[in-house]
């Protein structure tokens, strides 16, 4: 069994019972995918370690870093990473109809002449590039939403994820109105794409769910069925809701008329402790207590919501009901990048403005809003650094200009504050190193960074000339 004793300057478990604590000259010992020992590192401790280990053990030491647990991603989409730059100053559904959707059809429509060209699948190449720049920013687990037409290429998305050694949840997406109708489904069509997700061989970190789109795209008949899957089998459930304000109204008006996209999923018994509702931006006037009510967990996605001028929730009032909200990124087309630590930046920089009371959103809670709150949220056993958990942790560089002064009394705070993404060092998910020196290391299948990267940037140049002829689409919401 291959184990690690890694060693640092700076430690933060951000354990239960006290996730607090700050440990000067800090170590943990993983054998295999579980954590052994955590706390203040001693001669002792590396002693036992090598003698119980052997030749198989692997020491990293890092005597100017930080040790805390690698960052959960709760809603993201792997299909947007070559959208960087895309249609940009435009509102959701706009930017769904002349970025996402004309890339993720041109993929599949054009999948075999971009194979030929490219020498590999275009969506294999999409799909390794996101799990390289997760990595990059020090994500090990996440919960992708996989809809539109990538809905169609789960094997592919699961080779990928294997590959880079990442954990996952594939929320499998349907659409059964108001969306462009190449791809919309009947609910038998959604469900047997799920079971035929169940049959995929060989998978040890990737899982599926059901993710049916936007409340707006997907009628009772749809949601329904498909929340009687996830009972039926013991998974989460993701949406999207209440994103755009435009057309949340829309849907209010004339969609279900009279409901808020959350009082329509109360109506059809499909919110519960087990569903997960990726943005909830523009809520209604009942819509917090019914979220708390219910037990449904929101994920908060600052950096998209911004940047397509959707709005942004009410955190401090979900909190205050007791509603649990996890900080996530959203895919790499809206928000640009998969920088963790500025989307947890963002959000409390607006919600303290928002509140005018700086006492809002402090450094340790927005650390566990990425960490433990979504590994609570997607029912993976990390986020902490504790004996029994996942061995998934990352190592924050302090060399850089902007991280000096850090001390042990402002090492949560200068990561929040100061920290801008790029001084994570090293990354080790399931006991395995995935980043070491700052660079992201060979995939398994033997995927390497560099050729990862030149094939999209290859592929975002096809797409680029695919553009300049390609019709105008449009049908995805309140874009009509």
């Amino acid at each position: 069994m291959n184990a690690i004793f890694c060693r640092a300057k700076y430690l933060l478990p951000l354990a239960e019972p006290d996730r607090g604590v700050r440990i000067e000259d800090g170590c943990v010992l993983s054998e295999g995918e579980t954590i052994k020992e955590v706390g203040r590192y001693s001669p002792e401790a590396e002693k036992r370690a090598r003698k119980k280990h052997g030749s198989s053990l692997r020491i990293m030491t890092y005597p100017n870093a930080i040790l805390l647990p690698a960052f959960v991603k709760a809603h993201g989409h792997d299909h947007e990473q070559p959208l960087i730059g895309i249609a940009k100053d435009e509102p959701l559904t706009a930017w769904l109809d002349h970025a996402v959707n004309p890339f993720t059809g041109f993929i599949n429509k054009e999948h075999d002449r971009l194979r030929r060209e490219l020498g590999d699948s275009p969506q294999l190449i999409t799909y390794r590039m996101a799990r390289l720049c997760d990595i990059h920013y020090g994500i090990t687990a996440c919960m992708v939403h996989h809809c539109n037409f990538n809905k169609y290429h789960l094997e592919e998305i699961a080779q990928a994820n294997e590959s880079a050694g990442t954990t996952m949840i594939v929320a499998v997406g349907a659409q059964d109105r108001h969306y462009v109708k190449e791809v919309l489904d009947r609910p038998k069509d959604a469900l047997k794409r799920l079971d035929d997700a169940l049959s995929i061989k060989g998978l040890k970190r990737t899982s599926f769910c059901p993710g049916p789109d936007q409340v707006f795209s997907n009628s009772g008949k749809m949601l329904a069925p498909l929340k009687k899957w996830a009972r039926e089998h013991g998974t989460l459930f993701h949406i999207h809701s209440a994103e755009e304000p435009t057309t949340t109204r829309w849907f209010t008006r004339e969609i279900e008329p009279g409901l808020s996209e959350v009082e329509f999923m109360e109506s059809l018994g499909v919110l519960d402790q087990d569903t997960v509702i990726a943005h909830q931006v523009n809520c209604g006037p009942r819509d917090v207590d019914i979220l708390a009510r219910t037990g449904a967990k929101v994920v908060h996605n600052p950096l998209a919501n911004a940047i397509l001028g959707s709005g942004m929730p009410p955190v401090i009032e979900m909190l205050e009901a007791g509603v649990p909200v996890a900080i996530s990124t959203d895919g790499s087309g809206s928000a640009d990048n998969q920088n963790i630590i500025a989307a947890a930046r963002l959000a409390a920089q607006y919600q303290k403005a928002r509140r005018q009371d700086a006492t809002v959103l402090r450094s340790q809670q927005l650390l566990e809003m990425i960490t433990s709150v979504p590994a609570r949220i997607l029912r993976q056993d990390q986020g902490e650094l504790k004996p029994g958990r996942r061995a998934d942790w990352i190592l924050l560089g302090l060399e850089r200009p902007n991280l000096v002064p850090t001390r042990l009394d402002n090492l949560m705070e200068n990561i929040i504050w100061a920290a801008d993404g790029s001084e994570i060092d090293a990354v080790v998910a399931r006991g395995r190193v995935l980043k070491e020196g700052g660079r992201v290391l060979p995939f398994r299948d033997g995927s390497k960074p560099e050729k990862i990267m030149a094939a999209v940037q290859k592929l975002s140049m096809l797409f680029a000339e695919h553009r300049k002829t390609a019709p105008e689409i449009k049908g995805t919401g309140a874009h009509r």
